[in-house]
């Protein structure tokens, strides 16, 4: 199949407007949640791989599928509008979830304890301290008022939301290197930063040692090669194409790289678990709900919080099963409330308004015509 760079190596180009992405990042953050039902529900033994948890895993297929998108929204876009498009899909949502936090799940939780609200707003970690504490993304506590108490995993009404901070900083790097021509143009510079952040981690000892252990940095690294994967798979989407044939020895290379590599070896199978992914993406079809209406940030902000409630009134006795069917079943109306009523018109507003002023634009133009893809985010 040919493009404006000749004939790919493999198959087909990506479609942005046929593919299963949406679908894919949904089943990911309910991944994320049977991965909680084990620690909330204060049972031992969840499912790992490689060193990762199942949520470890749905993690970083989140970061691979949004360096893949993210860098070709800013591909497409001059770094004032998109980075208005990254605060306005990301923010919002999560202010509101704070709030939700502060208003409806905690006070709940505090008044099954205490019996009833007396002293909730004047707590040390109190619902303002927890809104204005969090509102920049970066999680300082996840507790309100002490609350969530008596239940397996105390002390955080909602765990998902610490990758937030760390995504949002991929979002920056992205926005930064775009600035220059040739890491627009040419593939080998994102390349090499996916090489150098998989060396990092390999060494992540060492530099533990020189930034004296900084837990912010050796999160950031741990996370960044998956990041940087799906960058480069964007990269060469129009030279590799995606098939069959690539996209499931991409996955059998993954499970033998992170399988038998210690230490480094998940980060290393990055590129070939996210080409794979996103090969998939192009194989199974989603229902046109799926496709129009992305609820999966939704899921993934609210689920933690829901199975924490169902935890205060007792319902991990139920067991992992019912556990993680009734949190799942009541998780969904709230994801598609923050996407009906907060995610989508606000993206919508603003892309009708980055549309109509122009923010000035760092690098010549042809590259909105050569990754059309970059129209998603």
């Amino acid at each position: 199949m040919n493009d404006a760079t000749g004939t790919t190596w493999f198959g087909a180009l990506f479609d942005p407007r046929n593919n299963s992405l949406n679908l894919i990042r949904l089943f990911l953050a309910f991944a994320v949640l049977v991965h909680h039902s084990w620690p909330l529900a204060g049972i031992p033994g969840d499912p790992n791989f490689a060193g990762d948890t199942l949520g470890g895993w749905a993690v970083a297929g989140f970061f691979g599928i949004s360096g893949y998108l993210i860098t070709a929204s800013r591909w497409s876009n001059s770094i004032g509008t998109y980075l208005i498009h990254r605060i306005a899909r990301i923010m919002p949502a999560f202010w509101v979830c704070l709030l939700a936090m502060a208003a409806f799940f905690a006070p709940i939780g505090y008044l099954v304890a205490h019996g009833s609200l007396h002293g909730y707003l004047t707590a040390d970690h109190s619902p303002l301290n927890f809104l204005m504490s969090n509102f920049f993304l970066k999680m300082h506590f996840y507790d309100i008022a002490g609350t969530p108490v008596n239940v397996p995993y105390p002390g955080a009404w909602n765990g998902s939301l610490w990758s937030l901070y760390y995504e949002f900083i991929c979002y920056l790097i992205i926005a930064a290197v775009g600035i220059f021509a040739f890491v627009r143009r040419y593939r080998w510079p994102l390349t090499l930063a996916f090489l150098l952040s998989v060396i990092a981690q390999a060494n992540i000892g060492f530099i533990g040692w020189l930034t004296h252990n900084n837990y912010n940095v050796v999160v950031l690294l741990r996370l960044l090669p998956f990041f940087l994967a799906g960058s480069v798979v964007f990269m060469w989407k129009d030279k590799l194409g995606f098939h069959w044939i690539p996209g499931v020895l991409s996955f059998a290379a993954a499970f033998v790289v992170s399988s038998t590599v210690p230490g480094w070896g998940v980060q290393a199978s990055a590129l070939f678990a996210i080409y794979g992914i996103i090969w998939l993406s192009t194989v199974f079809k989603q229902p046109q709900l799926i496709a129009k209406n992305d609820i999966s940030y939704g899921v993934y902000i609210y689920a933690f919080a829901v199975q924490q409630l169902l935890v205060v009134f007792g319902l991990h006795e139920w067991g992992l099963l019912w556990f993680s069917v009734v949190a799942a079943i009541l998780t969904v109306p709230l994801a598609t409330a923050s996407w009906l009523l907060i995610e989508r018109p606000i993206m919508r507003r603003v892309r009708s308004a980055t549309r109509k002023k122009k923010f000035p634009e760092d690098v010549p133009g042809l590259d909105a015509a050569r990754y059309p893809d970059g129209k998603t985010g």
